[in-house]
C-alpha cells in the first residue's frame, strides 16, 4: 500500500529540461558500515531528489542524505522499529508524467512476476527497489525495474562493486545509470 508521496514540477518552462534524481540502497548504516561513503555526495551534488529504497537501519542516514537533497525513503527488512514507523513500505514520486515507485524488497530473487504485478497494480512506470545488494537495471515492456545495488555492503563482494544509481528523467524518456562509488 501506498503511504505517501512526493509530486514534482519542472524548475524551468523547456519541454526538453532533464531531472536527475539518485537511487540508493541498503546502506545498512551502523551495522555494516559505520558511515556513508563520501563518494555518495560526489554523485549525488546535483540531484534534486535521492530515493532509498530500505535497510537504511538507521534514521540518520536520511538526515546525512538531505543535506544534498530532499529524501523520499522506505523501510527495509533490517530496519529497526524506529525506522519502520516512521517509514513506509512502499512510496511513489512523479517528474513529469513519469510515476516512480520505491521498495524494499518486491521478491525480485523470485523473478520479475511480483515485480510486474506491484508495477502495474500502483501504475508505476519505474520501480526502483532493494534488498539484493546488487546493482540490476531491466526493462520489462514499458516498466523500468531498478536496483540502485548497495554502497557499502554489495553482494557478493568479490563479484559487485559499491554502487548508487542516477536516474535522469525529461518528459519523453527515463535514463539509468549504475555508479559504482
Amino acid at each position: 500500500m501506498v503511504n505517501q508521496h512526493i509530486q514534482t514540477a519542472p524548475k524551468s518552462s523547456k519541454e526538453d529540461f532533464t531531472r536527475t534524481i539518485g537511487l540508493i540502497s541498503d546502506t545498512h548504516i551502523p551495522t555494516r558500515s559505520k558511515n556513508l561513503p563520501r563518494g555518495i555526495f560526489r554523485v549525488f551534488e546535483d540531484v534534486e531528489l535521492i530515493v532509498h529504497a530500505g535497510d537504511l537501519v538507521d534514521l540518520s542516514v536520511i538526515d546525512e542524505l538531505e543535506q544534498v537533497a530532499p529524501v523520499l525513503a522506505v523501510h527495509g527488512n533490517m530496519d529497526t522499529p524506529e525506522v519502520r514507523e516512521k517509514l513506509p513500505e512502499m512510496d511513489f514520486c512523479t517528474f513529469f508524467d513519469w510515476k516512480i515507485g520505491v521498495i524494499h524488497d518486491p521478491s525480485a530473487l523470485f523473478g520479475v512476476k511480483k515485480m510486474r504485478e506491484i508495477a502495474r497494480e500502483n501504475r508505476f512506470n519505474v520501480l526502483v527497489y532493494g534488498h539484493t545488494h546488487s546493482a540490476h537495471v531491466k526493462w520489462d515492456n514499458d516498466t523500468l525495474f531498478v536496483n540502485p545495488g548497495s554502497p557499502t555492503n554489495p553482494i557478493p563482494p568479490f563479484l559487485v562493486k559499491p554502487s548508487v544509481v542516477l536516474l535522469k528523467i525529461t518528459k519523453e524518456k527515463l535514463t539509468p545509470e549504475v555508479v559504482q562509488i
